[in-house]
């Protein structure tokens, strides 16, 4: 299981990347891993206001349907538009081409509550 240092994770199985003013949002390979084939995605739109915990999307895959929560307060600014057409980078590319949204945060200490990659990977053993 491929589990980033430099990103932060949920206990919902969403990673983190935190750059400045944007944070980008995917899921982890442990969760796309449990999932199985991913087939489809469904986003916020543009200019949402996502909050702290709450869903934000789904994640439709071969056997199961789940819930995305947000992991921090923000303006949804893009969303990957690619997984339309191929939904599956998310299980080839969780960290990279499979991210799902990025946001402006509204309080960038929400980071704080985030698990670090030795945190989540002892979540998941």
């Amino acid at each position: 299981m491929n589990t980033p240092d430099n990103l932060l994770y949920t206990k919902e199985h969403e990673w983190v990347s935190v750059k400045e003013n944007e944070v980008i949002i995917g899921i982890t390979d442990y969760a796309q891993s449990q999932l199985g084939d991913i087939i489809f995605i469904e986003f916020p739109d543009v200019g949402d206001l996502i909050s702290l915990g709450d869903i934000f999307g789904e994640v439709e895959a071969v056997k199961t349907v789940s819930e995305l929560f947000s992991p921090m307060t923000g303006t949804v600014t893009a969303i990957n538009k690619t997984l339309d057409e191929a939904p599956d980078n998310v299980n080839s590319d969780p960290y990279g081409k499979g991210w799902l949204i990025k946001i402006t945060p509204s309080d960038l200490n929400e980071k704080n509550k985030l698990m670090k990659a030795e945190e989540y990977q002892d979540l998941v053993k």
